[in-house]
């Protein structure tokens, strides 16, 4: 028994040190050209992530523009809690352009908008943007997350968790266009 649990921790120990010198090995990776190496917003400004019907949109179309991005998914309830308040505060501002971005799949997206509709747009982004999410400033990942941008394109601000409408309706009035 002892002689087992002995070679079983030299077999592990070995292979610990095999992956190490297979680490330390490794050239590493070129820095990437894209601002998302050192700007996560600028990053996010520029990702190409298509609608529900497929067409390829980017948040820098709307640029010179305040944008409020609500990151959210099918299955979060906060997140389709407040979607009715957004689509609310979406047609009392105009001049504030509104998007939700799904951390969901499109077909899951397109069953949603069949039952509960919004009159902003819903962009896909996918199960994988968890990264990007923390990149933003979302430490844990957690949906719903909202960012409010200025027409600069600086960050007004970043809401974690269900919006409150009132809170969020007091940023939204002292956007300038």
């Amino acid at each position: 028994m002892n002689r087992r649990l002995l070679l079983s921790a030299g077999v592990a120990v070995a292979a610990t040190v095999a992956g190490g010198y297979t680490l330390l090995g490794r050239k590493p990776a070129a820095p990437a050209a894209t601002a998302e190496a050192g700007d996560p917003v600028a990053a996010l400004m520029q990702l190409q992530l298509p609608d529900l019907g497929g067409a390829s949109h980017s948040l820098s179309g709307w640029k010179g523009q305040p944008i409020v991005v609500n990151f959210w998914a099918t299955w979060c309830a906060p997140c389709v809690r407040e979607m009715p308040e957004l689509d609310a505060l979406q047609k009392k501002y105009p001049q504030v352009r509104f998007v939700g971005i799904g951390v969901d799949s499109a077909a899951n997206m397109q069953k949603f908008v069949e039952k509960v509709q919004v009159s902003y747009p819903l962009w896909v982004i996918g199960a994988g943007a968890i990264d990007t999410l923390r990149k933003l400033g979302n430490p844990s990942g957690g949906l719903p997350f909202t960012i409010v941008f200025n027409a600069d394109g600086g960050i007004n601000r970043k809401i974690l968790g269900e919006i409150q409408p009132d809170d969020l309706e007091r940023t939204l009035s002292g956007l300038k266009a």
